[in-house]
């Protein structure tokens, strides 16, 4: 049996789902969580309800926002204290800024962006994807422990019946130590709908949406089916959608339970920023684009035509 400390982010004072997926992977090991801040009891709750044996929520001075030098310094005092052999968490935007860094300070190993991963007693093999996504790789880790481990959100799934932990919450003081490099402030995005990397549902338009009025119909879908909307390079490029949107090798790597692309003809840097998507709709003109390859469900047609129809049946079918 392996002691795994999980860290887990926070968004609007709940831990993100990726914290689930992996607590929900780790049954049969000693599992702590680890939050920055503080952190409401109906939240420990859930976390105890996937598995949770500890939850320490971490404070110091100068945690209020991240820095990657404040919160790798914090999480390493906290780790050096302990006896663990693996410390994982969600491959998200934060965790790639931070976590390498944090690593680095134990002189350890780690595996980025996991897809899969299981326990052979206490020892870790994981699955991560190499080559833009075209092969994967069984990894093993070797070397001072603790082993750093991130995990691509949504790739592994809720579990179906967690393992309930004992949930017990503790405060621990740790030192931010000094901040070379300080942020000033983070800027959220208007939007209300979560971000790519952690939604389940994306639909993403291409160049075939022509201008970024006509994004709304896919806008008008995503609001009906709680979906988050993205972008192909081309549409960013063509300034149709801003760059955040961007879902593909040079912008968001995400593993949707649905992914829609809308007048995406599936080149392969797109594809390799969404072909982990549990299933794959492709709406496209060309019955001949290589979208069609890798999608589970194609429709050729006219998207402008197809979207909305598409919409009222989802609408008929939630009401």
């Amino acid at each position: 049996m392996a002691n795994v400390l999980v860290f887990s982010e926070t968004n609007n004072g709940n831990v993100k789902p990726v914290t689930l997926e992996i607590l929900g992977k780790l049954t049969g090991q000693s599992i702590d969580v680890a939050v920055i801040g503080d952190l409401a009891d109906d939240q420990v709750k859930v976390l105890a309800e996937y598995g949770a044996g500890k939850v320490h929520k971490l404070n110091g001075a100068n945690l209020e926002k991240y820095s990657p030098e404040g919160y790798a310094n914090a999480l390493h005092g906290f780790i050096s204290g302990g006896s663990y052999d693996y410390v994982m968490t969600g491959a998200t935007s934060l965790a790639k800024d931070m976590v390498p860094r944090l690593a680095t300070k134990f002189d350890a190993g780690m595996a980025s962006d996991c897809v899969n991963f299981l326990f052979e007693g206490d020892t870790f093999q994981g699955t991560r994807p190499l080559f833009a996504g075209k092969c994967l790789a069984k990894v093993s880790l070797q070397g001072p422990k603790p082993h750093f481990i991130t995990v691509r959100p949504n790739a592994l799934g809720m579990p179906e019946s967690p393992t309930a932990g004992a949930g017990t919450a503790s405060d621990a003081s740790v030192e931010a130590g000094e901040i070379r490099a300080a942020i000033k402030e983070i800027i959220a995005s208007a939007s209300e709908k979560v971000d790519l990397t952690e939604a389940n549902i994306i639909i993403s338009g291409g160049r075939a949406m022509k201008n970024p009025e006509n994004f709304s119909i896919l806008s008008e879908m995503a609001d009906v089916i709680g979906a988050t909307v993205g972008a192909s390079r081309a549409a960013v490029d063509s300034g149709y959608a801003a760059p955040s949107m961007q879902v593909g090798q040079t912008g968001k790597t995400v593993s949707p339970s649905l992914y829609i692309a809308c007048g995406i003809s599936g080149a392969i840097q797109h594809l390799a920023g969404m072909r982990t998507s549990k299933v794959i709709v492709a709406i496209n003109t060309d019955p001949d684009a290589p979208i069609f390859t890798k999608a589970d469900y194609g429709i050729v047609g006219d998207l402008y035509k197809i979207v909305p129809i598409m919409t009222e049946e989802f609408k008929k079918i939630l009401a």
